[in-house]
């Protein structure tokens, strides 16, 4: 299943900050109605990423303060594709089963 998504950086506050990108309420449903049971640690979905000219493997994490999953985006990444906190990406999300 393969989702084209847009969403905001946002910043995990702490003494190492991660980055991070929510996915759409619509997506998150979509993914853990078909995909949740089958989710590996944490709750953790595998996913395949493309952002720009960058693709990479990763897993995307429920959170259930905002009631969607979150995608963590590393610093090679963010770095390779200029990603700042508060910036508007567009990215590709394909779910590994």
């Amino acid at each position: 299943m393969e989702y084209k998504l847009r969403g905001k950086v946002w910043l995990y506050p702490g003494s190492d900050p991660w980055h991070f990108v929510s996915l759409s309420k619509q997506a998150a449903k979509e993914i853990k109605e078909n995909f949740a049971p089958t989710g590996r640690g944490f709750g953790s979905v595998p996913v395949t990423v493309t952002l720009g000219n960058t693709t990479w493997d990763t897993s995307i994490f429920p959170d259930s303060k905002s009631g969607t999953y979150v995608l963590p985006l590393k610093a090679a990444v963010r770095k390779q594709e200029d990603i700042s906190d508060g910036r508007t990406i567009s990215y590709t999300l394909q779910v590994r089963v």
